[in-house]
Parts: structure tokens; C-alpha cells; sequence
């Protein structure tokens, strides 16, 4: 019989190698295909800081890296969050966003589409990401507000997910409010940006997320006994000794700043934080410990593949990606529902 720890150190074993493939796959395929000697190559120019690059070298240290890269920690982030919040709220369709984050992103940038042609904004690239994370900032503000009770001016688990239901349906209604004011051009950019999309992946956004998103995660590993222990009722785990109201705090604070930046820049994507976690409960069970280390794994796997799907299918144009992962993960997600498994 294998060993609970061997086990799940060999399916991160098998996660670190998909990872790499999959890296390998999302570098060098897409509207342009790059060779590895053209990787290799660009990359020693790179160290060497030589600007005698062909097309595809530029092409590639310029655009393919650093959207390889970025796709990779988002879907790390919202991986991770969606073990989180699946944990601490004790439901296997809870995703990131519940909290009111990616609806409230969605409008801050549907607000600005809007707004963009009547202000001048000279802060440029950097606008459209820190308003859409205001508006998602603002909507789980909401959200922790309006779920407090009068009495004791604490929120529960229930009161947070139907508040978060109530907010989401708010800004989503204020997001379709932008886009039947809008102009055409901006009308398609906000359904455009709220379908997610990495075009627009560069240095600066990935080392945002990146830091970000390593620096949550490393955090939440911490806590990965505390959500074991949260699993089996809040009165047991505290009396177990855990802080309970510490740790729903640290969760929601740890989701809602990687599901924030990350929305901020990529738009909204959903899918990922639902299925991951789903899919890593078959294949060793609801260990949080490893659901978090390998969730970041999977999650950075799989939407490297659906952004490598999204720049292939329609070549030289590109799908957003927000439509690959639906595809791909309503199917999985309604299989997963079928079978009346939630593994908790």
C-alpha cells in the first residue's frame, strides 16, 4: 500500500513534469512558431544584453516569455484560491471570485472603458489594472460590511457566501450597465476584458502577479493544517486550537490579493479555481497541505494549455481565454457533479 506522503509526492512529481512540458509548449508555440534554438539563442543575447536579434527572438523575449510566464501565475493564484475559499467556506462550488473580487474587477475596468474617452488618463498602461482593482477591493469591502451581523458584528461562513452572491449580481448588473451605455468599440473591449485575455502580458504585470501571487501562496502553505483541521466544523477546530476568526480573515485576505491583482491585469477567467481543486481530490483526497502546493501546480498547467489553445485555434488571431476555460471546464466540472463525489 502506498504511503499517504509518497503519494502525493509522486503526483507532484508528475505535476512538476507537465509543468515543464507544458511551459516548453506555451514558448514555443502560437500565432508565430519559435524554434528551441531561437529560445536558446534569444535567451544568451538576453544575458548578454546584445541587440543583434532576429524577428522571432524579439518576438519572443518581448511577447511569448513574459505571457508564458504571467500565464503560469495566474493560474497558480487562482488555483490556489479556489482551494482556499473551497475550504474555509466548506463547498465544493466555491470559486475565487465569490467574494465579490472578479465582479467587482470586471466593473472597475467596464468603468473605465467607458470613462476613457472622456478623461484623459496620463498614467497610461497602469489605469485600466488599478481601477479594476479598486472596484474589486471595493465590492469584497462590501461584502465583509453587509455580512456582519447587528448583534454581533461578526460575519458567518453562510452570511459571507449569500452576500457574496447578492454583490456579485450587483456589479455584474453594473458591468451590463456600462456595456449598453457604451460605444461599440468600447462595448467590445469590456466584453473583450471581462472574457480574460493575456495579449497584453509584459515584464512589469508579470513581476506584479508574480511576487504577488509566490508571496500568498508561500503564506497560505502556513495555514494548510488550520483548513484540515477548519474541515470537520468551526467549534472542533477550535478547540483544537485553532483561531478561527483569525484564520477566516488571513484566507479571505490571502484570496482576495491574488484573485484582485491578478483579475486586474488578465480580466476575468474563470473555471480554474472551480476544477482544480475538484480534480486534485480524486487523485489523493483533502489534505489542504498538498491541495495547495499541487493546486498551484495544476492551475499553472492548465491555463497554460487553454492560452495556448486560445492563440492556435484561430491563428494568427487569438480566442479569449475566458471562453477556452468555460469549454473545457463545464464539461469536467458537470462529470465531477454527476458522480455526487465532492471529496470533503
Amino acid at each position: 500500500m502506498v504511503q499517504p506522503n509518497k503519494q502525493y509526492k509522486g503526483t507532484t512529481a508528475v505535476l512538476l513534469l507537465l509543468f515543464v512540458v507544458a511551459t516548453l509548449f506555451s514558448l514555443r508555440y502560437g500565432a508565430v512558431s519559435i524554434s528551441l534554438d531561437e529560445i536558446i539563442s534569444s535567451l544568451k543575447k538576453w544575458v548578454t544584453a546584445s541587440n543583434d536579434m532576429s524577428l522571432n527572438e524579439q518576438i519572443f523575449l518581448d511577447i511569448r516569455f513574459p505571457r508564458a510566464l504571467l500565464c503560469l501565475v495566474v493560474g497558480g493564484a487562482l488555483a490556489v484560491g479556489g482551494v482556499l475559499m473551497q475550504a474555509l467556506f466548506r463547498n465544493p462550488i466555491v470559486e475565487p471570485g465569490l467574494v465579490g473580487t472578479s465582479s467587482g474587477a470586471a466593473f472597475g475596468a467596464a468603468l473605465y472603458f467607458v470613462l476613457s474617452a472622456s478623461f484623459d488618463f496620463s498614467a497610461g498602461e497602469w489605469v485600466l489594472p488599478v481601477v479594476a482593482c479598486a472596484g474589486a477591493l471595493l465590492a469584497t469591502a462590501l461584502v465583509f460590511t453587509l455580512s456582519k451581523s447587528r448583534q454581533t458584528g461578526k460575519s458567518s461562513i453562510s452570511a459571507l457566501l449569500l452576500t457574496g452572491i447578492a454583490i456579485n449580481a450587483l456589479f455584474s448588473s453594473g458591468v451590463g450597465f456600462c456595456t449598453f451605455t457604451a460605444r461599440d468599440s468600447q462595448a467590445r473591449s469590456i466584453t473583450y476584458w471581462t472574457l480574460g485575455t493575456l495579449s497584453g502580458a509584459n515584464w512589469h504585470s508579470f513581476m506584479i502577479i508574480g511576487i504577488t501571487t509566490v508571496s500568498c501562496i508561500a503564506i497560505a502553505m502556513r495555514y494548510g493544517k488550520h483548513l484540515n483541521a477548519l474541515m470537520i466544523g468551526e467549534d472542533d477546530a477550535q478547540f483544537l486550537g485553532v483561531n478561527v476568526k483569525r484564520l477566516k480573515l488571513v484566507i479571505l485576505s490571502i484570496n482576495v490579493i491574488m484573485v484582485a491583482v491578478a483579475t486586474a491585469f488578465v480580466g476575468v477567467i474563470g473555471f480554474i479555481g472551480l476544477i482544480v481543486p475538484h480534480l486534485l481530490r480524486i487523485l489523493n483526497g483533502s489534505d489542504n497541505r498538498y491541495l495547495i502546493r499541487n493546486g498551484a501546480l495544476l492551475g499553472a498547467i492548465l491555463l497554460s494549455l487553454a492560452d495556448l489553445a486560445s492563440r492556435i485555434v484561430v491563428r494568427p488571431g487569438e480566442l479569449p481565454i475566458g471562453i477556452v476555460t468555460s469549454f473545457i471546464g463545464v464539461p469536467v466540472f458537470i462529470i465531477l457533479l454527476r458522480k455526487k463525489k465532492y471529496y470533503f
